[in-house]
């Protein structure tokens, strides 16, 4: 999947926010969406790329992927339940 042709319902921008900043921002936005649709989380985090995957799993959405972007990481969830 071409994750840059992606275009989310909504975007999160955690780029400044340190562990669990960008995963509680990911919790709170999630519920702002609807079912099948899509959030983008910006995160300068290393640690997301560890937290979004055990976060997807855990809840039952599904995680699409993360890119790489100049400084930080935007990573792809789709709203499940």
């Amino acid at each position: 999947m071409d994750l840059s042709a992606i275009v989310p319902t909504k975007t999160v921008d955690a780029r400044s926010m340190a562990c669990p900043g960008p995963l509680l921002e990911a919790k709170k936005s999630i519920g702002l969406i609807k079912i099948g649709e899509t959030i983008e989380v910006q995160s300068g985090d290393i640690g997301s790329r560890e937290d979004f995957p055990a976060w997807c799993n855990k809840v039952g959405h599904e995680l699409l992927g993360f890119l790489e972007k100049d400084g930080y990481d935007s990573f792809y969830v789709v709203r499940k339940k």
